[in-house]
């Protein structure tokens, strides 16, 4: 859902905020957020006492609950992008704006009954972990980790940039100030307090970000006499496209477009490794079907709040001149959600709802290190490098140093990137994790006939042609680079490239007849044990 809060920046922001759109400093929402950071520093470090091994800082130590871990893992979507991106499109496009959220929500019912319990009795921290269960770990790690680290590196610049425009807006700091303090912040939660420290700073983030939307959710309500009828003919009278905001096709005309769009959003989140690792923060299988069940009862909930603060936002700010500056709302498409937060509960209600912007988007970097820390030291040094028999004390300190490496790195491409489109770094993260891991996933816990070889080369297929296909698609190759017209008609390739990836998967394994590849084929049985029963002979590294 992260590519939502690009997308409204894309559509409705300046790439740089001028003085005369940036909000007043608000004083309210510096001090919450200053309580923010106080709390969840203290809660690093109280996590950083109970992190002593490699498992406490990739897992927590498998000890959370599901209800924590489902909290958390809510917290993972209800994020700044979610927040504000979805209020924003359907503030500007009415009933279209909700089908990024359809297609994010969609997918929690298969990590549900498909994915959760087989995950969490195969895995032990990654996602590689699981698929290396019964393929070749050396060979399939590779491609696991590039497809790691590649959903995370793009998560983090679209996180990166998006914090510096919104805190350029919300709080007054220079852009490159922003983003250094969010990544300075992101390193002490996730080095000293590891996936603990991570995990509660997103409970407490998703509990006042629930809370805030709740809040401008009622007083929305109480305007309208609790009535969501009237909400939606109110908010239809006001906006400038009158009924047409209550029916598809306003932003989407083209019914390919939104089928690309809810395939990325669906397999997308199936492929993501941060929310794959927290599955393996619980200590037994029937935990981790909570985690995913409480989650999806938190993101339901939530997205429900943001139809109506949606609309809410149409109906209180288009005859509202004061939030508006030469026809357009004042810091862009992103601030409807601020704006009606001020519009119905002045300076305080604003000021926290901004400060628990802010706070999602730390929190959700924080997972994002997290497990890019993980794919380096565990996946690619620990089973690699060491061959599985790491030195626990190296390993740990290689993932504090990691975890601090990648902070800089996401400072660097975010200063760097600043000016580009965000929505094209966004999309990135999501086709390529349904058209990489995703496949490889699926096809190894369910198909007998997966083999390394036909994983490896459907991954390679998949990755070349969903980055491909974005970049000549009207995103890069026209916004961009600046041809007269796309050669690939579609900002979101996934509806293509994941079956390509499905489909070269299945020839290059069929065809396999390799003694590996006969390897690969008989482990599957004892995958189904491990499966339903949890690992026997898995040893945690």
């Amino acid at each position: 859902l992260q590519a939502l809060l690009a997308f409204q920046i894309a559509w409705a922001a300046p790439s740089v905020t001028s003085e005369a759109e940036r909000q007043p400093l608000n004083t309210t929402a510096i001090v919450m957020f200053v309580l923010f950071v106080v709390v969840t520093i203290a809660v690093s470090f109280w996590a950083s006492k109970r992190t002593q091994s490699s498992s406490d800082f990739y897992n927590a130590g498998g000890n959370l609950t599901g209800l924590q871990n489902g909290t958390a893992i809510a917290g993972d979507f209800m994020s700044a992008a979610s927040f504000l991106g979805i209020t924003g499109l359907v503030f500007a496009f009415g009933f279209d704006g909700l089908v990024f959220a359809i297609g994010a929500f969609a997918g929690w019912p298969i990590m549900l009954f498909l994915f959760a319990k087989r995950v969490r009795n195969i895995g032990s921290y990654t996602f590689t972990d699981v698929v290396s269960r019964r393929l070749e770990r050396r060979k399939i790690s590779v491609v696991t980790i590039v497809g790691t680290i590649t959903v995370v590196i793009m998560y983090l610049i679209a996180q990166m940039v998006g914090a510096g425009k919104l805190i350029e807006l919300l709080f007054g700091l220079p852009y490159e100030v922003a983003i250094v303090t969010v990544s300075t912040l992101v390193i002490v939660y996730v080095t000293f307090g590891g996936m603990l420290a991570t995990t509660w700073v997103q409970i407490i983030k998703a509990i006042l970000l629930l809370l805030g939307a709740t809040i401008i959710a009622v007083l929305v309500m109480y305007q309208v006499d609790f009535s969501l009828d009237v909400l939606l003919q109110s908010a239809s009278a006001v906006h400038p496209k009158g009924g047409a905001i209550l029916i598809p096709g306003v932003l989407f005309q083209d019914p390919i477009q939104v089928a690309t769009i809810l395939v990325a959003m669906m397999f997308g989140l199936l492929g993501l490794p941060h929310i794959l690792m927290r599955l393996f923060t619980v200590p037994s299988m029937k935990e981790a079907k909570q985690s995913v069940f409480y989650a999806s009862l938190f993101m339901a909930y939530f997205y429900l709040l943001l139809v109506i603060i949606g609309f809410g936002s149409v109906l209180f700010l288009y005859d509202n001149p004061s939030v508006f500056l030469d026809g357009q709302l004042i810091g862009g498409g992103n601030m409807a959600a601020i704006h009606l937060s001020n519009v119905l509960g002045g300076d305080l209600l604003m000021g926290f709802i901004s400060a628990v912007a802010f706070a999602t988007i730390l929190a959700v970097v924080a997972g994002l290190t997290v497990s890019g820390a993980a794919a380096i030291s565990h996946d690619l040094y620990a089973g690699i490098i060491c061959k599985g028999n790491p030195d626990p004390v190296k390993e740990l300190k290689l993932t504090r140093v990691t975890s601090i490496s990648i902070g800089v790195i996401a400072v660097a491409l975010g200063i760097l990137f600043q000016n580009e489109n965000v929505a094209f770094l966004a999309t990135m993260p999501l086709v390529v994790a349904a058209s990489v891991n995703f496949p490889i996933l699926f096809l190894s816990l369910f198909w007998s006939g997966t083999t390394t070889r036909g994983a490896i080369l459907g991954a390679i297929v998949g990755l070349i042609s969903s980055i491909g296909l974005i970049v000549v698609g009207p995103q890069v190759w026209v916004s961009v680079l600046g041809f007269e017209s796309p050669l690939f008609p579609y900002n979101y390739p996934a509806l293509f490239t994941m079956p390509l990836a499905f489909i070269t998967m299945w020839i290059f394994s069929v065809t396999d007849k390799s003694v590996q590849g006969a390897l690969d084929r008989s482990a599957y049985h004892e995958l189904l044990v491990s499966s339903e029963y949890g690992p026997t002979d898995h040893v945690k590294m």
